[in-house]
């Protein structure tokens, strides 16, 4: 065989293993789905409030999630100050059974049953709680007497038509630090897990009514700074109450895509977003992950490829390279595939996900992708569920490890 003939033949072989592998699954991979259950985003549908039912469903998107090759959810337990599970500091969530403070009939422990499902299954439960928010919807929402919001009004701020702790009250940050030291105690949770509501998203012509509270501290901080302590505050406190509790326990935030945008920050990312977490949500995510107060960070990239204004691949390598040594999942939008498609065009694409998976398993500093939300697969978008299923994640793998924590005791 000649030169040439040689080289196309070994070239041809390379082609074809570069093919066969663009595919390649690392050892490791996180693989996670957030399961929403404020609003009945997800689990349990609206008005589903039979038991029976609501285990039922539960364990079909369990089902649908590990046949489409994921190895965790990541399940909203704590809406608004309320709870999926029995508490001595906040009633029922209405969203599980109709009514606020109303435990289900036939009782059981949601929370219970979901994470014993879940591990029956080889995969990891993280309980996700909402730090802040206290009334979802006022005057419309469903509250208890006994909810906290009643209890101590004093603690508690309204911006447009929703409730907040105050971040600045050292009372509601003792309690909801309570919140987390009980559910860790109690139940076998592999990780506590924030979203991205610290000081609310800015409301066009509205500041954040605080004024009395930041007077009232007698800080020296300029006002932005203050309430970013505030915010600091309670994540450092909620991981040492975790550790305390159990050592093993992850702790994981899931920000907005934005840190800060280059244009106000040299050390920000090349974006242009109206809103970041640093300036308007005074959520200082890179502080956390210098300070090792949390395990993981799961930035939401629910944007695409080459967006104009938060591009997936740009953002994707400005976070590679912020993670500080912990771990990294991003937080990818499957949901926009049943947008308008006006606005959400690029997410008709099939080729859309299947990029961006290839794109962050090009990072070694990238651990895996956590979805939004869990109905989104319901109906096979752009037949994502098929492509997981056969190509993405066709095998199962296990979950990087946190050599920094210890190992869970055996029972």
């Amino acid at each position: 065989m000649g030169f040439f003939a040689k080289f196309v033949s070994t070239s041809f072989i390379i082609l074809i293993f570069y093919c066969k592998n663009s595919t390649a699954q690392p050892q490791y991979e996180f693989r996670g789905v957030w399961i929403a259950t404020v609003d009945n985003l997800d689990w349990p549908p609206r008005g589903m409030v039979n038991v029976y039912s609501q285990k039922a469903e539960f364990i079909r998107q369990l089902d649908m999630h590990l046949k489409n090759g994921m190895n965790a959810v990541i399940v909203q337990v704590r809406p608004a100050a309320d709870a999926f599970y029995p508490s001595q500091f906040e009633p029922w969530s209405q969203w599980l059974t109709g009514t606020q403070g109303k435990r289900p009939t036939p009782y059981y422990d949601p929370l219970q049953f979901m994470i014993e499902e879940t591990h029956k299954r080889g995969m990891e439960f993280h309980a996700w709680c909402n730090p802040y928010r206290a009334d979802f919807k006022i005057d419309s929402s469903s509250i208890a007497p006994a909810h906290i919001t009643r209890i101590h009004p004093e603690w508690f701020i309204t911006y447009g038509n929703t409730k907040y702790f105050d971040p600045a009250n050292k009372n509601a940050q003792k309690f909801v630090v309570s919140v987390i030291r009980d559910l860790v105690s109690r139940y076998d949770v592999d990780a506590v897990h924030m979203d991205d509501y610290f000081y609310p998203y800015r409301i066009t012509g509205k500041e954040f009514p605080d004024s009395l509270s930041y007077a009232n501290s007698g800080s020296n901080l300029n006002k932005d700074d203050w309430r970013r302590s505030n915010v600091d505050s309670i994540i450092k406190k909620i991981s040492i109450a975790i550790k305390q509790e159990k050592p093993w326990v992850q702790f994981g935030v899931s920000p907005f895509s934005v840190w800060r945008n280059k244009d106000q920050d040299p050390d920000g990312s090349d974006s242009h977003s109206g809103q970041n977490n640093y300036d308007d949500l005074y959520a200082n995510i890179l502080l956390w992950l210098k300070e090792k107060w949390i395990d993981y960070v799961a930035p939401q990239l629910y944007f695409e490829i080459g967006n104009n204004r938060v591009d997936f691949e740009k953002m994707l390598d400005w976070w590679s390279k912020h993670s500080y040594g912990r771990h990294l999942y991003i937080g990818m939008g499957v949901y926009r595939a049943a947008g308008n498609p006006a606005t959400n065009s690029p997410w008709k694409n099939p080729n859309e996900l299947p990029n961006q998976i290839k794109l962050l398993r090009q990072y070694p500093d990238v651990q895996g992708s956590i979805y939004f939300s869990s109905k989104s697969f319901y109906k096979n978008p752009n037949g994502w569920n098929d492509s997981l299923q056969n190509n993405y994640y066709n095998k199962h793998v296990l979950i990087p490890p946190m050599e920094w924590l210890p190992k869970k005791p055996k029972n």
